[in-house]
Formats: C-alpha cells, structure tokens, sequence
C-alpha cells in the first residue's frame, strides 16, 4: 500500500527540493529524471493492524517540511524481513528501505555492492553526522558505513524493586553488586509484605529467550563485574568477554544468588512473557531489565491501586562492581538502518538527491511530526513536552508509530519528550533520564559489535549456545566450575579460536 500527495504539491515541493539538493551537493543536478527529481520512494514496516491511509495528515505534513514528495510501501511488520529479501530479488527497488538489523542477508548484500557506501557521505549532511560515534561504528560492517541508522536509548538498563518493600525492610537502594545481594536476601528472608509466610523472593529472573550476549539479567551483571559486554580488550587484544576472569567471577556471584535461595525457583522455565506478574502479585520484588519496563508496571498498579500506585515501584541504574568502578551496560544505540540500494539510486547525483531528502527528515521540525505527529491534533505543547490529545484519532495515533520507523535520531531524540499523566509518573520518568545520563559516563560498549567474521556468521547461533547453555547449567549446579571452563574450551576448539582471530584482523585493518 503506499501513500502518496497530490500532484499539485509536485511542483513546489519539487523547487524546495531543488534548492536544498543543490546546497547540499555543490551546485550538482538534482537528479538525471527531471519528472521524479522531488520524489524518493521508501519502503517502511507499518506496526499497527492497518497501514497509513494514503495523504494523511502526517504524511502531508512531512512533505511540507522536508520539500519532496515520499511515496512509501508500507509493509506489515510481522512480515518485512520476508519482504525484504523479495524486494531486492525483484525489479521493482525503492531508493530507501528500512533495514531492521544488521543480519546477514543485508551484510551479505552491503558487502556485495547492492547498497551504498555512505561512509564518506554523510559528514556533508549537518542532520545525518551523528554525535554517537561509537554507535555509528558498532553500525557498520567492518567499519564502513551502509545507511543511516536509527537511533535508540544508548542507555536503557535498570534495576526495578519494590518500594513498598524496601521501606519494610528499612533499605536504601542499592548501589554495588553486593548492595543488590542484600537487598535481594532481605526481600527473601524477611517478610517484606507482612504477611508471616515466607513466600517472597529476590530477584525475578526467566527463562531467557536469546543466547549469550542477548542482554538477559546474567549478561548485565557481567558487564558490571567487568567483563566486557560481549568483546572486550585485554592486553591489546578483543576477546569474548566469556574467556577472562571477570566472566567466571560474576557467574559464580549469579550462581550463588540461586544456590541461597534469592532467585525465584522456576528461572529455568519461567516464561519472560509473564516477567512482570511475580512482582506485581508480590512473589518477587527485584527485575534487571530495561527502564520501560518499570513505567508498564506502574501503570499496571496504576489500573489495581489508582490511589497508590507510585508506592510500589522504585528503579535505580547500574551497580558499581567488586572492582570499585562502575560499568555500564549500554545497548547497540540502535535499531536498523535506512539503507539506499544501489538498484535503484544508480548515480552520485541521486544519492546525494536521496540524502538530502534524508537530512531534511531528521531536522527537529520533521522529528516532531515523526515521534509526536501533528500539534493540535495528536499532542499538545506544554512547555517543552507533548501531551496526549485525548480524543484524538486512534488511526492518527497509530500512524505516528508507522511513521517513526524512518526516524533517525542520529544526534539525539528529534521530538518532544512525552508528558505522562500523572505527577507521580513524571517524576519517576524524569528521575530514570538522569541516571540514563548519568550512566552514560560509564557505559562499555561492545568494542567488535563492528566486525563480521566469516566463521561467526556460519556457526555463531550454535558456538553462542555453548556457553549460554553452560552458564545455565554451572548457576544450576548441573555442572561444575572446570565442566564450565570446559566448554570454553570447547567453544574454541568448535570455531571460536578462529573466530576471535578473525575479529582482531578486522579491526587491526579498521585501525
């Protein structure tokens, strides 16, 4: 389905196109098609039940801003990655295409010439040179640059309690590893919710649904023992994070978390679809995950306790390590990429047509109408945040989700902030953002999230699921320590020698 503008709107948008392209470009054509010199075609997943109607306000809107005519396929989330592979099968490729990560199918693509290399290119555009470097570099295929990625929270770890526990059982929050201990016997052993039935625990943690490195509870712990997240240096040299003392030590502390009884039983099995139901229903009262989570669980009191609801949740960041220091667990910093095939953007003179197009959606006057939607109708102003209009559209609403997808974001969030309803909740979302930023000092990024080794891509799923199956396997008592140290080894013996000799001959050529 696409939505396109009138064609009355081609002319004038066509002109301001023009004008910005030539700016952007030197002085070069615009485009060797003069009659679609102001249209870039995208293709861009819709997340609602129903793609945006053709020239919707939003839609209107961002031609307005960015001076060209976007006529967009929409494709239904659930089934963009197919869609994806058959687009750039086929004969009919759209100059933009959102790219939902990078897989190998597109690194397979990229490194084979059938997107643009945009490495040298966007430093020409003020709105597409990022202030994330390192994101920008944890982006790219071994260092070059193959579409504009957008941007998420770098910072989203948390640790979510209890509040109400807590000032039962008269803690502060906790501030180191061994703070969280603590704080996780307490809520196990001493009757937090009053009851006189010792049927509470600690820390809730599922069954995680990704391997090793995949951001579970057990992988941020490891961060903060100072491991590394995921890759890490030593003595000059990147290697999984997996293979050096760190790892071991913080396994053994996960370890003992269970093996005292701080953990709920079931973190085997338990179904991380139903995460939040043990604290809400207080079982548990401890989850590390990402910040949001603790605003959907607010909002769940919100609906049982309207009149308490801000008594039960508290959140602090990442936990200061046995080492004293404070290592931060941050994401990738972002979700995809707009990627420009080279099918269908054949000239220099139309990728820079293309980007400029690009550079005009990630000014903030397009990130507001990309993350907010239209003033008056979707939000409303109230000193620098948006506010909900309430009665409007559902399909507008649903839209705004639609059409943040080819938001960028590249240096920072391009719209307005929301305002939450309550007072309550505003306070803990304001608090969150500051310890995010705070956090941020410290954050330890993946420093070979950049390179694609050849024998991971073929046997990375099943050399991940060694160690991931082990570590479970060690903090259950199945295994013990050298059966642990053992299946290091066999991961290297399996393909892992080889695959860290391959990620340093990459970087060492990126250097």
């Amino acid at each position: 389905m696409k939505a396109r503008s009138p064609h009355a709107r081609r002319v004038a948008a066509g002109a301001l196109a023009c004008l910005t392209a030539l700016a952007l470009a030197g002085c070069a054509p615009v485009a060797s098609d003069e009659a679609d010199g102001d249209t870039v075609t995208m293709m861009v997943p819709y997340l609602a039940t129903s793609a945006p109607s053709d020239d919707n306000p939003i839609h209107t809107a961002l031609e307005e801003v960015v001076g060209a005519e976007l006529d967009i396929t929409w494709v239904p989330n659930s089934s963009y990655g197919d869609r994806t592979n058959i687009t750039l099968a086929g004969d009919d490729i759209p100059e933009v295409m959102v790219i939902q990560g990078k897989d190998p199918g597109f690194v397979q693509n990229a490194r084979a010439g059938a997107f643009w290399d945009l490495t040298e290119h966007l430093d020409d555009y003020p709105n597409l040179k990022t202030t994330f470097p390192e994101v920008q570099q944890a982006a790219s295929i071994n260092g070059r640059v193959f579409g504009v990625f957008r941007g998420r929270d770098r910072m989203r770890t948390a640790v979510i309690l209890r509040k109400d526990w807590l000032k039962k059982v008269g803690m502060p929050l906790p501030r180191t590893t061994d703070d969280l201990k603590a704080v996780a016997r307490a809520f196990s052993e001493s009757d937090p919710d009053g009851n006189g039935i010792d049927d509470t625990y600690g820390l809730i943690i599922p069954k995680w649904p990704g391997a090793i490195g995949t951001n579970s509870p057990y992988d941020v712990i490891e961060t903060w023992y100072g491991a590394g997240n995921r890759w890490t240096e030593r003595t000059g040299k990147l290697v999984p994070n997996f293979t050096t003392d760190e790892w071991l030590d913080a396994v053994d502390y996960e370890k003992s978390l269970i093996d005292e009884g701080l953990v709920n039983p079931d973190y085997a099995t338990f179904d991380s679809a139903n995460w939040n139901e043990p604290f809400l229903n207080g079982k548990g009262g401890i989850i590390v995950d990402v910040h949001s989570r603790a605003g959907v669980i607010m909002n769940l009191f919100k609906e049982s306790d309207p009149d308490n609801f801000a008594d039960y949740v508290d959140i602090t960041g990442n936990l200061v390590g046995p080492d004293g220091e404070l290592h931060a667990h941050p994401t990738t910093g972002y979700y995809g990429f707009l990627a420009i095939p080279k099918a269908a953007v054949r000239t220099e003179d139309d990728l820079r047509r293309v980007l400029g197009v690009l550079d005009e959606l990630n000014t903030p006057e397009a990130g507001a109408i990309l993350n907010n939607g239209i003033e008056g109708v979707t939000y409303t102003l109230e000193g620098d945040r948006a506010a909900p209009v309430p009665d409007a559209p559902q399909s507008l609403t649903d839209d705004v989700a639609s059409y943040s997808q080819i938001g960028m974001n590249v240096s920072g969030y391009r719209g307005h902030p929301p305002l939450l309803p309550t007072q309550q909740e505003q306070e803990l979302d304001d608090r969150r953002r500051a310890i995010e930023a705070s956090d941020l000092e410290s954050a330890v990024y993946d420093p070979a999230a950049a390179f694609v080794s050849e024998t991971y891509t073929a046997q990375g799923a099943q050399l991940d699921t060694i160690i991931s199956d082990a570590r479970l396997q060690y903090i259950a008592g199945q295994i013990d320590r050298d059966g642990l140290i053992a299946a290091i080894e066999r991961w290297r013996s399996s393909g892992g020698d080889q695959v860290i000799a391959e990620i340093n001959e990459l970087a060492a050529d990126a250097r």
